[in-house]
């Protein structure tokens, strides 16, 4: 490997070394400030550094290019919001807490190599790197039996799901002979004639395994539970990096393998991006738990993305990115509030816990107010103009079916985050128990949720910026 390749990795080799020093700094003192701070100096130099390195095919296996640098700094953004919350929820609990560093860097750099695989083993390779450290991050508070049967019913389906991806990659692979995206689409436009009895199913089996990850039904089960059971910040780096480096990995393949080619893969795809938007906001109409409501509102999101990605033109692809986006802002805002009111027995879930939040803590009740509008796609924030642009790709496409159950499943989501919303500014009465949360600082958090905030409100009503630098990423794919 030449110099200019090893400068080309220099985002996810940051990360890589990382994790070792904050691993080593942990065996010789345990000291929790100075991993936090090794934590936050690793990705922020990674952060940087994708700015100021330049493109490159790095072998068949990762190819670095602006779309791979666009996904690599988000995916770092979120991981640096993460710590941060991560901080202060630590810090007032007894028990080892270093380890989580290491494991929180481990996952974001499996996110990172899904970002910029351009091949079937680096795709493989970096989902493993993530799964095996989300096992451990979501079962991380051991003391917490919802925590442990979380990382159980993960471990046990993310392992299923992986041996689904692995078995569609070998029928790929026996049928084309080819593992890069980029020859398996050069191989589909030559030949004629295409015998779909290996190739069909093989993504059909490729799109269970990934659909596993983002939550898709029917694959889905696992997420209500999961997120209820992982620590708060955890449950958003499930939210966010883990969904987003799947979907980036997601997008470059449809575009570079022409996979979208085939009418039985967009039927499979149509009925499962309408089962998620279905499936996730009815559900979420029963719920009671904040964490369940926001998994099942999780659910229906990746379904709106389904929706941007099926339609198959530029458009679509430009809404998939400033979408993701948009949802990282509102999910990291969201799960940062419920961060801040976490208790040391418990996570702050219930939706008794922010029931008169205002007359507490109205900074709060305003910034999660915001994000759960920005969630139901309310006007002047991300959230509706992240909408709006899959409408907009969706109505180029012709695909009016989908973009009716988008609209009629989003008019259905407004009425479960209201119900969160009217809970924020009830008058507390006499009978009303106060939740009380860790006495911690969090000065980090309150940061985090202060630039969050000002990120909703910016994308939601200049997004032009964003939109540039978008449409220069998805370009160096499409």
């Amino acid at each position: 490997m030449s110099t200019v390749h090893v400068i080309s990795l220099l985002p996810l080799l940051v990360i890589a070394a990382t994790s070792v020093v904050v691993l080593l700094a942990t065996a010789i003192r345990r000291n929790h400030a100075v991993s936090f701070g090794l934590t936050l100096l690793g990705l922020a130099l990674s952060f940087c550094s994708a700015f100021f390195t330049p493109p490159n095919q790095v072998t068949q296996l990762l190819t670095m290019d602006r779309y791979a640098f666009f996904f690599m700094t988000l995916i770092t953004a979120a991981s640096f919001a993460v710590t941060l919350m991560a901080f202060g929820y630590f810090e007032a609990r007894e028990g080892r807490k270093e380890e989580f560093y290491v494991l929180l860097l481990v996952a974001t750099l499996g996110a990172m190599v899904l970002a910029a695989s351009s091949q079937f083993a680096s795709l493989f390779l970096g989902l493993e790197i993530l799964s095996v450290a989300l096992y451990a991050l979501i079962a991380y508070l051991g003391d917490r039996p919802p925590s442990l049967e979380a990382g159980i019913k993960y471990l046990v389906l993310a392992g299923s799901s992986s041996a689904f991806l692995a078995f569609g990659i070998a029928l790929v692979y026996a049928d084309l002979g080819a593992l890069d995206f980029v020859r398996i689409g050069q191989l589909l436009g030559i030949r004629k004639g295409l015998d779909l009895s290996l190739l069909l199913p093989g993504t059909v089996l490729i799109l269970t395994g990934i659909g596993f990850k983002l939550a898709l039904v029917p694959f889905h089960m696992w997420t209500p539970d999961v997120y209820e059971g992982a620590p708060a910040p955890v449950t958003a780096f499930v939210a966010t990096v883990s969904k987003g480096g799947m979907f980036a990995l997601l997008l470059r393949y449809f575009s570079q393998s022409a996979s979208y080619r085939f009418s039985p893969i967009l039927l499979v795809l149509s009925i499962i991006a309408i089962a998620s938007m279905l499936t996730g906001n009815l559900l979420a109409l029963f719920a009671n738990n904040v964490k369940r409501i926001l998994a099942y509102s999780s659910i229906a999101h990746m379904g709106y993305l389904l929706v941007a990605l099926i339609v198959s033109n530029r458009l679509g692809a430009n809404a998939v990115a400033f979408y993701l986006v948009a949802y990282f802002v509102m999910t990291l805002g969201a799960f940062a509030v419920v961060t801040m009111l976490s208790g040391r027995e418990r996570d702050a879930d219930r939706l008794e816990d922010y029931r008169g939040l205002f007359w507490r803590r109205p900074w709060l009740a305003f910034v999660f107010t915001a994000m759960l509008l920005s969630l139901a796609g309310i006007p002047l924030t991300a959230g509706f103009l992240a909408k709006f642009y899959i409408v907009a790709a969706g109505a180029e496409s012709q695909a009016w079916l989908l973009i009716l159950i988008l609209v009629i499943t989003s008019t259905l989501g407004l009425f479960y985050y209201l119900r969160v919303v009217t809970a924020l500014y009830e008058h507390p009465s006499g009978n009303t128990q106060v939740f009380e949360p860790l006495p911690r600082r969090a000065p980090a958090v309150s940061l985090v949720l202060a630039v969050l905030a000002v990120l909703l409100v910016w994308f939601g009503t200049y997004p032009a910026p964003l939109l540039k630098v978008i449409q220069s990423a998805i370009g160096s794919i499409t």
